[in-house]
């Protein structure tokens, strides 16, 4: 095995035996490889002679209420395929007596994740322009479906107050097996007060970021949208508020960003700003942005909420990636900011 921790995370040969009796066409030995970058659900790449798949797991360790649904997320990409740019889906496993958890299956695109640096074939102001405009594009399109056709269901015109809701229990769940954060206490005052009417109902993809999506190698071409964990029907201007939670701006005050990262990606020429993108899917979408500063601050607070529970994993010494150590500083800076996106 090429990874220490795979035996603990995956039973192979339970896994084969899945794979051979479920997925039509794969009859020759598995390879499982864990892919490393993330800080969610386990991924690993699986491949049986020319199939490529990708599989996904809950991490190790006690896991949190509504956190880690992999089954959920097979749901949604199954109701989204050929209907928005995801990945085709394989099998789904909810026996957690086949490698110890849920899991599920689905096909490996070919194509690159922007992180910190652009692919050289278009790594140029054009090229960055191109990036930013297709992950706008592939999210109008996935606001767009029609998700009662596609067999999905949900409550979008009470997603708001659930959103809020639902985060700041997670906080109150969280927050004793790490460390007070007055900031997110206030916070959730403050999101409680100015909760909008819906600005529409979709699909929500939940987690919609520039290394959540894939490229094509050759050029800026959005060809797939990955980690539907926190998938749901919903409020399409979250989403825009998550995105855009994480672009860098150039206006961005300093040390806003990761340490290990450096300057924002996004901040580099021909990347627009965050009012630049807002103003694009206002104008693809048609849709009001007259309470977008609402959307912009719960994102940051769901995500300063995120990344405390995967500090708690640190903490409890159950975290897949060590990065999760960095949460220690990096959330009161994320607390910082949202009090700056609510005018304190």
């Amino acid at each position: 095995m090429a990874d220490a921790n795979l035996d603990q995370l995956i039973d192979v040969a339970a896994l084969q035996r899945f794979v051979h009796a479920n997925v039509p066409g794969a009859i020759q030995p598995l390879e499982v490889q864990k892919h490393v970058a993330g800080f969610s659900n386990e991924t690993f790449y699986v491949t049986c002679g020319a199939q490529r798949w990708v599989l996904r797991r809950p991490p190790r360790g006690p896991l949190l209420p509504t956190a880690h649904d992999v089954v959920r997320e097979y749901r949604y990409l199954s109701a989204l395929h050929g209907r928005a740019r995801v990945p085709r889906p394989v099998a789904v496993c909810e026996d957690t007596a086949v490698i110890g958890a849920p899991f599920y299956l689905m096909e490996r695109a070919d194509g690159v994740v922007i992180r910190q640096e652009m692919p050289a074939a278009y790594d140029n102001p054009e090229g960055r322009a191109a990036v930013a405009e297709q992950i706008v594009q592939a999210l109008v399109e996935l606001h767009a479906v029609d998700f009662q056709a596609a067999g999905l269901t949900g409550k979008g015109d009470t997603y708001l107050p659930r959103q809020v809701e639902r985060w700041s229990k997670q906080w109150e769940l969280t927050q004793p097996r790490t460390r007070p954060l007055p900031g997110l206490d206030s916070a959730t005052v403050w999101l409680k007060n100015r909760i909008p009417e819906a600005g529409g109902v979709s699909v929500v993809h939940g987690d919609y970021k520039l290394d959540n999506v894939m490229y094509r190698n050759e050029r800026p071409e959005l060809i797939a949208i990955f980690d539907w964990e926190m998938a749901t029907i919903g409020d399409p201007l979250a989403d825009l508020g998550w995105l855009l939670s994480t672009w860098g701006d150039p206006g961005d005050p300093p040390g806003t960003r990761r340490r290990a990262e450096g300057p924002a990606l996004t901040t580099k020429e021909g990347f627009p700003t965050v009012e630049e993108m807002a103003s694009m899917y206002a104008e693809k979408s048609g849709t009001s942005m007259k309470n977008f500063a609402f959307y912009h601050v719960l994102a940051v607070y769901k995500l300063a909420i995120i990344l405390e529970g995967l500090y708690m994993h640190y903490i409890e010494k159950t975290a897949s990636n060590p990065a999760s150590a960095d949460f220690e500083w990096y959330v009161p800076v994320l607390v910082d900011r949202m009090h700056r996106l609510m005018g304190e």
